[in-house]
């Protein structure tokens, strides 16, 4: 990816939330974790389909991310699905909220990596895009898919 930078390591993207939202900006935030789901992070073993973020008790808290328990884990592994606390600044929280309550927008996790041993999620401030935008945007690919195609091709 060209966003990687030394001393990050991407460990998945949700390739969903560009096609079902329209980024308008990014937000990097620490995960609290607990246990055994920082090796079960480490180890690929996570999906967030269908994870957002939402603003409870001025804390960022992220719900429906799922880390799957860490095979090698005893009887103190951690809960699949419990709501994780975003870190994030009181003044980016505040900020945030006043963005979702006026003007609709909704928080979705984009980007999960390792930043110097720890845990970062990038946090996408994100407007829902319509049926209609959506195909625009697979035309618009499709098109510069061509010319670069045909580019190549005189080369």
């Amino acid at each position: 990816m060209a966003e990687e930078r030394q001393g990050t390591k991407t460990l998945a993207v949700n390739r969903r939330a560009r096609y079902d939202y329209t980024v308008e900006e990014n937000l990097e935030c620490g995960i609290a974790l607990e246990g055994t789901e920082v090796k079960s992070l480490k180890a690929g073993k996570f999906s967030f389909s269908d994870s957002y973020a939402k603003i409870d008790n001025d804390q960022l808290v992220l719900v429906g991310f799922h880390i799957t328990p860490y095979m090698f884990g005893n009887i103190h592994n951690h809960e699949p699905d419990r709501l994780r606390v975003l870190l994030a600044h009181k003044k980016e929280i505040k900020r945030l909220k006043r963005k979702v309550d006026e003007r609709g927008y909704t928080l979705i996790p984009l980007r999960v990596y390792l930043k110097r041993g720890l845990i970062k999620l990038d946090l996408g401030i994100c407007q829902g895009k319509k049926q209609k935008d959506k195909r625009e945007a697979i035309k618009e690919r499709d098109v510069k898919r061509e010319v670069e195609r045909e580019f190549r091709g005189r080369l």
